[in-house]
Formats: C-alpha cells, sequence, structure tokens
C-alpha cells in the first residue's frame, strides 16, 4: 500500500461570476494545503474555462478545445475539492457544465466541498452536489468548509480574522480526503474499478 506518494488533488474554483468571492477563500485553502505534504495541488479555474453548456456526444472544435483544458487534470487527479458559492439554492452551471463533460475521470474518487454564501454557507449546494457526484460514481467526504456570510470574515487583504474552526475544518476534511484518496488509489491499482 503505497501511502508515501502525495495524492494528486484538483481543487476547483466553481464560480465565473465577475466579482465573485471565490479567489480569496481558494488562497486561504490553497494555503492550507501548502502545508501538508500528502498532496500536491492544482487549482483549475472555472473562469478560465468557456465549457458549453448544451452536451453533445460529437462536440464542436471549440468545446473540445475547451476540453482539453479540463479533462486531463482531471483524470490526473486522485482527489477532488469543488469550491463553490450557492446561487439560489444550488451551485452554479459553470460547476454543473464540468461535471457533466467528464465521466470517467471523477470515478472512484473522493471529492471534499468548500462552499460559501449567505445564511446557509452555501452548504444546499453542497448537498446538491453530493447527489450528482453520487451518480459520477465519486466518493463524497462528509465534513466540508462552509463560509456564511463570507465577505465579513476576510480582511481586506483577504485573511481570515478568526481561522481557528475553518482551519480546523479543512484539515478534518482534509484528512477524511487523504483516507479515502489513498484507499481507492491502492485498490484502483490492485482491482480496476468496475463502473
Amino acid at each position: 500500500m503505497d501511502l508515501t506518494t502525495p495524492l494528486k488533488l484538483a481543487v476547483i474554483l466553481g464560480s465565473n461570476r465577475d466579482g465573485r468571492f471565490g479567489p480569496v477563500i481558494a488562497d486561504w485553502f490553497l494555503s492550507r494545503t501548502a502545508e501538508r505534504a500528502d498532496f500536491a495541488v492544482e487549482l483549475i479555474d472555472l473562469a478560465e474555462v468557456d465549457l458549453p453548456t448544451a452536451l453533445s456526444y460529437r462536440p464542436a472544435p471549440e468545446a473540445r478545445a475547451e476540453l482539453a483544458k479540463t479533462a486531463p487534470k482531471l483524470a490526473d487527479a486522485d482527489a477532488f475539492v469543488v469550491l463553490t458559492p450557492e446561487y439560489n439554492h444550488s451551485f452554479p452551471a459553470s460547476v454543473k457544465s464540468l461535471i457533466d463533460w467528464h465521466f470517467g475521470e471523477w470515478q472512484a474518487k473522493p471529492v471534499g466541498f468548500i462552499s460559501y454564501g449567505g445564511i446557509s454557507g452555501g452548504l444546499r449546494a453542497v448537498e446538491q452536489l453530493r447527489q450528482v457526484f453520487a451518480e459520477m460514481h465519486a466518493v463524497t467526504v462528509r465534513d466540508t468548509v462552509s463560509f456564511h456570510n463570507a465577505g465579513s470574515q476576510f480582511d481586506d487583504e483577504g485573511q481570515h480574522k478568526d481561522p481557528t474552526a475553518c482551519d480546523a475544518a479543512a484539515k478534518t476534511m482534509l484528512d477524511q480526503l487523504a483516507w479515502w484518496g489513498h484507499a481507492l488509489r491502492n485498490a484502483k491499482s490492485v482491482c480496476p474499478y468496475a463502473g
């Protein structure tokens, strides 16, 4: 069982709106993952990808070019963290488009969540994403990181004003992600996933 090779963790920054708050939270989270030797992290920013919303079995050339930006990174990853806002009690269309344009890339891999929003902290978006990722044959970890009224929790320099609770939540989520990531990676090395 290989526990020494770092897991390749793809962090998906889900919002692509102008003026989005997600990059502030992404910077906070990436600074936490940088302290861990068990992950090699790559950020996938959906504001830099223009996936079409209409699915097709034969994507147009421009869609194939956009898919080429994401598919290899997702396929190479051992685990994922989806950083999502909550829009209208759900998650952004950009996240759904990314999920729907891929399938095998998600299979038998763990997914963690960081959410933000108003009073719900994005938790309704996360609960819906759990159902979607189950259909993709992915394993979602139980514990999440959630920022209620996120803008008020960070200062003008993007530093969390009182990071004790969110740092602890991130550690718990990453510990669970590491356990599942190693377990699934090692299982697949012995027996390919039958998805």
